[in-house]
């Protein structure tokens, strides 16, 4: 028997038809998954047995009000019997692969929106399959038969709303909101609730009396257009259910593709910022490498109690080779680092381009040799693991596993470990 009570009362085919899937508590379920002993208990997720930060946790857990970003010391004060977890981030890729594959055998419009949530536009896929109804319930279907999890689903005429939707019953919830009834049942709904409007927009939003969705319409479009852009335009027609954007399934070049890691609270030894750094812009590099990139541009920072120190950084030609952005990391601690704790290093090609494989003019013999090594590290390292080769310094690395980048996809340049 179906557990949803949701009852079908849609016309045949709606105008536009979106759903969201959004995995239950991913990381954690999937450990509860394969540790049949752990299911119903609480569990908290950390980065290796190391990690003192919860990346993410089970509902038993965050019913004790355990948290995402919450420190394991403060958690097991509210919840003593929590279950510590180190992640395992490559066997949670190898999982969404599945799920994401899956959801391309009932329509082909799916978007990857992060390592575990996917829009699927199934609007051309009404006469094939059913009612969007019926359509959701046959995802939820696939996403357990591809993992044996759960998750949550919202359906809706816009990604939005079906966003919206798919947080207001969880775990394993199926909510619709069909579109003419989309504005109505947005209409008390604080602004920021919705995906996309931060604090920071809706502080703007309140000066102008907007808090609920249902007030949007007191101000005009061309007010948020001046400010915004055409996120501005956007927003006004998502506090309405009527949000413009597609779906997208092209897999579109970064802005941006960068590395960061968590060092020791409050560090202020050289040795050991400079080996973070050195670690970040090998892997950074190495990324750039594999897809055939480079950048001339790079943010580089380490974080302190007082915010983050550096700034962006110019090489005199585009790289991707980690002896040279190092160079671009001892500039920055020469010229912002005085010898503050910090407990964050970060590294990000701005702009990344696709790499220009003719010999650059002025290269010297050793830039020329770095490309040669670097060739012979990727095979090795592709073959054998990541940093079988490697430069000596980075054998005193930190040993914390790697984590899913924020905008892992399942394929192309976004998908890092």
């Amino acid at each position: 028997m179906d557990k949803y009570k949701v009852i079908d009362r849609s016309p045949v085919v709606w105008p536009r038809a979106i759903i969201l899937v959004d995995m239950n508590a991913f990381f954690a379920s999937i450990e509860q998954r394969d540790r049949p002993q752990w299911q119903g208990k609480p569990v908290a997720v950390t980065n290796g047995k190391q990690g003192t930060c919860i990346i993410t946790c089970s509902y038993e857990a965050r019913a004790y009000g355990v948290r995402t970003g919450m420190r394991l010391r403060e958690a097991r004060g509210l919840c003593p019997d929590l279950i510590q977890c180190p992640a395992d981030p490559k066997r949670y890729a190898r999982v969404s692969q599945d799920i994401m594959r899956a959801l391309h055998d009932i329509t082909p419009d799916v978007e990857v929106f992060s390592v575990d949530e996917a829009f699927l536009d199934v609007t051309r896929c009404q006469k094939l399959h059913g009612t969007p109804l019926r359509i959701a319930r046959m995802v939820r279907d696939k996403v357990f038969e591809a993992s044996g999890i759960r998750c949550s689903i919202g359906v809706s005429g816009d990604k939005t709303t079906a966003k919206f939707a798919a947080k207001l019953e969880k775990p394993d919830g199926l909510t619709v909101i069909p579109p003419w009834e989309a504005e109505q049942r947005l209409q008390d709904v604080p602004v920021t609730e919705l995906c996309g409007i931060a604090k920071g927009i809706g502080d703007f939003l309140a000066q102008y009396g907007v808090r609920k969705c249902g007030e949007m319409k007191q101000i005009p479009i061309s007010v948020l257009a001046r400010r915004f852009g055409n996120l501005g335009r956007r927003i006004w027609h998502m506090c309405q259910g009527e949000d413009p954007s597609k779906v997208s399934v092209d897999l579109r070049p970064p802005k941006s593709m960068g590395h960061g890691k968590v060092m020791p609270p409050n560090t202020t030894d050289i040795d050991v910022i400079e080996t973070y750094l050195l670690h970040m812009s090998e892997k950074l590099a190495t990324r750039l490498r594999r897809h055939e990139m480079q950048a001339g541009r790079f943010f580089i920072g380490l974080r302190a109690k007082s915010g983050w120190i550096g700034g962006k950084y110019q090489s005199e030609i585009a790289v991707s080779d980690g002896h040279e952005i190092m160079k671009l990391c001892r500039e920055m601690l020469n010229t912002h680092w005085h010898d503050e704790g910090v407990y964050q290093v970060q590294i990000t090609a701005l702009n990344p381009r696709i790499a220009n494989h003719q010999i650059e003019l002025f290269s010297s013999q050793i830039e020329t040799h770095h490309r040669e090594v670097n060739v012979v590290m990727d095979q090795v390292n592709d073959r054998y693991g990541e940093f079988t080769l490697t430069p000596m310094r980075l054998m005193k690395r930190s040993r914390m596993p790697n984590v899913i980048a924020p905008a892992w996809q399942p394929e192309g340049i976004r998908q890092t470990i």
